[in-house]
C-alpha cells in the first residue's frame, strides 16, 4: 500500500523514454499512458509498447481518442503537409490542446491508482515551440490538478514532473543512455512508416539526431 507509483505519459519517443528510465530509478512504480489519437506516425504507439516493457513498468495502457476530428495540426490531418526545413512561430505540427488532454487523462487514471506523481517529457532547450511544453502551463495544470480533483481537495496532492524541463537534447541522451534506455526501440519522427522507419527532415528527427551528435553518441535511428 505504501508502494510509491508515477503515470507516465509515454509517446513511444526518445524524451518520454527517458522520462520512463528516469521515474523507474528513482524509486517508483511506473505506470504508462499512450494515446491513440489519430497521429499520421502511429508506429510510436508499437515504440511506445517496446519502451514498456524493455524498461519494466507495470502496467502500460493505451488510450484511444479522436483528436483527427477537429484536425488543426499536420499530425492529425494528412492534408497538411509536416514542414521539412525550420520555420518560425508555432509550427503547424502543433496539435491542439494534446498535452491539456493527455494529462487531464494521465490524472484521472493517477486518482484511481492512488499515485501522486505524474510524469511528462516536455521540454523547453531542445524543443518545436509548443506553447503547452512551457514551465508555466506545467505549473498551470497542477495548480488545476489539485483543485479539481477529490484528492487534491482531501489534501491528498498531485505533482506534475517535468525533469526535461531544462536538459538540451544531447542531455537528454546522455541521461538516457546511462539509464539503459535502449533508443533503437524509440521512434520520434512525425511522419515514420509503419515500421517506425524515420524521414530524416521533420523537425523531430533534426532535434534528434543533433541530440545524438552533440552528446557524442551514436544516433541508432532507422530512415527510409
Amino acid at each position: 500500500m505504501n508502494e510509491k507509483k508515477a503515470v507516465i505519459l509515454l509517446s513511444g519517443g526518445l524524451d518520454s523514454a527517458t522520462v520512463v528510465a528516469m521515474a523507474r530509478a528513482q524509486g517508483y512504480a511506473c505506470y504508462t499512458m499512450s494515446f491513440d489519437y489519430g497521429q499520421r506516425h502511429r508506429a510510436e504507439l508499437q515504440a511506445a509498447e517496446r519502451v514498456a516493457k524493455q524498461l519494466g513498468v507495470v502496467e502500460h495502457k493505451v488510450i484511444g481518442l479522436n483528436l483527427n476530428g477537429i484536425g488543426g495540426s499536420a499530425l492529425t490531418d494528412a492534408s497538411i503537409d509536416v514542414p521539412e526545413a525550420p520555420g518560425e512561430g508555432i509550427p503547424v505540427t502543433y496539435v491542439p490542446a494534446r498535452n491539456t488532454v493527455f494529462l487531464s487523462l494521465a490524472l484521472g487514471w493517477a486518482e484511481v491508482l492512488e499515485a501522486r506523481d505524474i510524469f511528462i517529457g516536455v521540454n523547453a532547450v531542445d524543443y518545436s515551440g509548443y506553447p503547452d511544453c512551457r514551465p508555466e502551463f506545467v505549473s498551470a495544470f497542477e495548480r488545476m490538478a489539485n483543485l479539481a480533483t477529490k484528492a487534491g481537495v482531501e489534501g491528498q496532492g498531485f505533482r506534475i514532473q517535468a525533469p526535461l524541463q531544462n536538459l538540451s537534447k544531447a542531455q537528454i541522451v546522455q541521461e538516457g543512455s546511462r539509464l539503459g534506455v535502449d533508443y533503437a526501440m524509440t521512434v520520434s519522427c512525425y511522419q515514420a512508416d509503419e515500421d517506425g522507419r524515420a524521414c530524416g527532415k521533420c523537425d523531430s528527427c533534426r532535434l534528434r539526431s543533433a541530440g545524438f551528435a552533440e552528446a557524442g553518441l551514436t544516433d541508432p535511428t532507422r530512415y527510409f
